[in-house]
């Protein structure tokens, strides 16, 4: 497996498959309005302008039609310009990671996790979130090369047709929301003093949006 291109993890099992197609947990609309909350301008007109406005009343329970995800990231580089939407953005994956780490994650396996060397600490991590890569990357193609403290290799993860940047041209990565969701988890379970840098982005005309995390 090449770090450039390694092999796609967290398939969509064939039960989920056919029952909700292309969706995404709510948390790719909940975090993004709470973000905004904390701000001084609100949510409110970016997600009318997604027509998304339903959500600040009854946040979802359930998992949401990614093109609903795809259209509310549009709507925040549109209202609010690149570098604040991406701020907005990587916040809303930190408060993504700080959900994970207290309903999603077992404590038994944070644990685990952080008392393990960092290397096969961030493989069992990325396996793990592979298994549910379906839940985030919707109808996206999720892969990872793990850490080769041989070669000197960070972590790399891998989203092709990712949702977050879909349909969207710009200079400089914009899927702040991943980067902040992994460096909240592997600065909490792998090592505390992880960088993530999404290093090629879809926007900019890569096939796939590749993030590194070292430490």
């Amino acid at each position: 497996m090449s770090a450039a291109s390694p092999a796609p993890t967290g398939t969509p099992p064939a039960e989920h498959a056919a029952v909700t197609p292309h969706r995404i947990g709510p948390n790719a609309i909940i975090r993004i309005a709470e973000a905004l909350n904390a701000g001084p301008g609100g949510a409110d007109g970016v997600f009318a302008d997604a027509g998304l406005v339903h959500y600040l009343a009854e946040p979802p329970q359930e998992m949401v039609d990614e093109d609903e995800v795809i259209a509310l990231q549009q709507a925040l580089r549109r209202r609010l310009g690149s570098d604040v939407a991406r701020a907005v953005s990587f916040d809303a994956g930190l408060r993504t990671g700080d959900y994970l780490l207290a309903h999603r994650i077992p404590r038994p396996a944070q644990r685990l996790l952080r008392v393990m060397p960092a290397g096969p600490a961030s493989r069992m991590l990325l396996k793990a979130v592979g298994q549910h890569a379906w839940t985030f990357s919707g109808s996206g193609v999720f892969g990872f090369t793990p850490y080769s403290w041989v070669q000197g290799q960070p972590v790399q993860v891998r989203i092709a047709n990712c949702p977050i940047c879909r349909g969207s041209q710009a200079s400089q990565p914009i899927c702040d929301f991943y980067s902040g969701a992994f460096e909240r988890l592997f600065r909490t379970l792998v090592h505390r003093r992880t960088q993530v840098q999404e290093v090629v982005c879809q926007a900019q005309g890569a096939d796939a949006c590749l993030f590194e995390m070292r430490w």
